[in-house]
């Protein structure tokens, strides 16, 4: 990786762009906005779409995704940087691949896109077995996944088993590098999707063994304990949270799922809010492709809204904290 000065003119570069964000002010135009036309001209007022013109939604919010990527090609950023924020929908394609291969079912819309892990490539390795095709850390889950969904054919087992690897991964990752950035962008989403999981196991009466599953150790807490309290139900749960500096998830779980999701995805941004003021380090580049990447979410949500006719209300609460 190149060393901290290597990155002082592609930060320079970001500080100008980043002036380009949408801001919450921008998110709360959006959310008043009379219906989805008025928030792609809205959009598109701000530069997003292309030449084409463009008026589908998804069309534009893909555009803005590749215009994120193809900016950090032209600063000419080592690609290895940002491996760490591709984990979460390698796994995914892993999972997807599994059980295309096991049920014969294809759906190629339930694969992310990616060159090297894609629909194809990841279908192929498990066709053929070939597991030393994959990240060294894949390689042991992936065969496990394939032989408990050919003998089970339990499709929430295979899933366990995934994500579980998938978060150790992203801790691994995290811990290994010298960019803070990374490291609080790994420990901020191993806990948030701990917490996560937590939840939903409080909710739907789930085993300590599923919990021991899936749960994955993290610095944020002890997630034995976490385990703990998921299992003896969701007041217990909220009481851990509160107890363990989460009382702003455990309010957020009182208030509705979406604002609970809400605040998962806030956290994260503001795990990696410092990045703003370092000046010759990678940090402001990662941070800049997760804020767009929060931003593009926050804007689907949004469009998505207002096609569905909800109240901006409704809206509101879904929408994400911005970066800027």
């Amino acid at each position: 990786m190149a060393s901290d000065w290597d990155f002082t003119y592609a930060v320079a570069r970001i500080r100008v762009l980043e002036t380009h964000l949408l801001s919450d002010a921008d998110v709360g135009a959006m959310v008043a906005a009379k219906d989805e036309d008025a928030v792609l001209t809205y959009l598109r007022d701000k530069g997003w779409g292309d030449a084409s013109g463009t008026k589908d939604a998804e069309e534009i919010l893909k555009i803005e995704d590749e215009k994120t990527w193809a900016t950090m090609r032209e600063l000419r950023v080592d690609s290895s940087v940002f491996d760490v924020l591709a984990l979460p929908k390698i796994y995914h394609n892993l999972k997807a691949a599994i059980k295309e291969v096991c049920t014969s079912y294809s759906n190629e819309r339930a694969f992310y896109a990616d060159d090297r892990y894609g629909r194809d490539q990841m279908v192929r390795i498990i066709q053929d077995r070939d597991f030393s095709a994959l990240p060294e850390a894949m390689r042991q889950v992936a065969e496990e996944a394939l032989e408990t969904m050919l003998h089970t054919r339990d499709g929430q087992l295979c899933d366990i088993l995934v994500d579980r690897a998938c978060l150790d991964a992203i801790e691994a990752a995290g811990q290994k590098s010298n960019a803070k950035v990374i490291r609080a962008y790994a420990e901020s989403f191993v806990a948030v999707t701990n917490i996560k999981i937590a939840v939903r196991a409080a909710r739907t009466g789930k085993s300590p063994d599923f919990l021991q599953k899936a749960l994955a150790p993290c610095k944020a807490f002890d997630v034995r304990l976490l385990a703990q309290a998921a299992f003896a139900g969701e007041d217990a749960l909220m009481e851990y949270l509160n107890q363990s500096g989460y009382s702003e998830a455990a309010e957020a779980l009182e208030q509705s799922p979406s604002a609970f999701e809400r605040w998962c995805d806030n956290a994260q941004i503001r795990a990696i809010k410092p990045q703003k003021y370092e000046v010759c380090s990678v940090g402001p580049l990662v941070a800049y492709v997760l804020a767009r990447q929060n931003e593009i979410k926050t804007a689907r949500i949004i469009l998505s809204g207002k096609a569905n006719s909800l109240s901006d209300d409704a809206i509101r609460e879904r929408t994400r904290e911005m970066y800027v």
